[in-house]
């Protein structure tokens, strides 16, 4: 178990490189991962949620007692910008039907699941972060098939309710039962070994996906490539700065505005890609985005996070003295991986 723990850690320290490779691999040999496509892929995103929600127990749930405001504002900034964003954005650059309906289903996705990990290496607030991600995730069923409705519904065929439900299938019940298993059984050795191998799952099931759209779409990304990518761009980094000073907006110390940067930007484009496939079959391009988005995030969230960690080692070479402060020890709270 040691060495799966090991290869684990290794897998959720370099989730960009493997999902860029499962995207090349698909590329190269198509037949790899052709194999998650219906079924077996909604197997896979509840995979996926099952992770995150053994990492939840009940120092989780008393956050979300304790903290109700900044994680009610958290989820309101995030539910807002990234949905109205994404339409904006989708208009800026005159995309296709196809291709909006991908980046605003990208947009109107609760929190990414890497995106407490993030957190913790730019030294935001971690239970912060696990709060918004618990709580856009708990919101998802309803929210997303509303706004997806209300953005896009009018140019595209949808099944709102067909939606919830299956958002209620691949969300909440896997997170459910995910953070029950944790609660009863979380002081048991053999349930501790099996947590600390399921980030690594996580990864290699979210590479799958990409490379399950990559199998099927590979041919209409080539032709759409460039402009999707600085769509999705355009809409990740724009979503961090609107993030990081809205937590301004509302006096958050240094930490929790890292934190709702990183809560906003990053989207769970996994699950996304798959609601695309379930529910648009039809539409190639709106899959493309979804799983563009699912490579862009994971590397451009890294790579904030780093930024924010370099600044902080900056500024400290500049003054040594750092003075400790209420904020700083909030940085000691255990990492809870996603």
């Amino acid at each position: 178990m040691q060495f799966l723990r090991m290869i684990s850690q290794q897998l959720s320290r370099f989730t960009a490189l493997v999902i860029i490779l499962a995207a090349a691999v698909t590329f190269i040999e198509p037949a790899t991962f052709s194999w998650v496509t219906g079924d077996t892929q909604v197997i896979v995103l509840g995979v996926i949620m099952l992770a995150m929600g053994m990492t939840l127990g009940k120092e989780d749930y008393k956050v979300l007692a304790q903290r109700p405001l900044d994680i009610f504002i958290g989820s309101i900034i995030q539910y807002t910008i990234m949905p109205i964003l994404a339409i904006s954005v989708a208009r800026l650059f005159d995309l296709s039907p196809g291709l909006t309906l991908g980046l605003v289903l990208v947009g109107t996705c609760p929190g990414g699941v890497s995106s407490n990990i993030m957190s913790y290496l730019a030294k935001g607030d971690v239970a912060f972060s696990v709060g918004m991600t618990t709580v856009s995730t708990i919101i998802a069923p309803l929210v997303t098939p509303l706004w997806l409705n209300y953005l896009v519904g009018q140019s595209v065929e949808m099944d709102g309710w067909g939606m919830f439900h299956f958002m209620l299938l691949v969300t909440l019940l896997p997170v459910a039962i995910g953070s029950m298993l944790n609660i009863l059984f979380q002081n048991k050795h053999w349930f501790n070994d099996v947590r600390a191998v399921m980030p690594g799952v996580a990864v290699l099931a979210f590479a799958a996906i990409v490379g399950g759209v990559a199998a099927v779409f590979g041919d209409q990304f080539l032709q759409s490539g460039l402009v999707v990518i600085l769509a999705i761009a355009v809409h990740n980094i724009v979503g961090y700065i609107l993030g990081y000073y809205s937590g301004a907006l509302f006096g958050m110390s240094k930490p929790k505005k890292r934190t709702i940067s990183i809560e906003v930007g990053v989207q769970n484009a996994g699950l996304a890609t798959g609601l695309s496939t379930k529910f648009f079959p039809g539409n190639a391009e709106s899959a493309i985005a979804a799983a563009v988005a699912c490579i862009w995030h994971s590397v451009s969230g890294s790579i904030l996070a780093n930024i924010f960690a370099w600044w902080d080692k900056r500024q400290e070479a500049k003054n040594p003295t750092v003075i400790e402060t209420e904020e700083t020890m909030e940085l000691g709270k255990p990492i809870r991986n996603h």
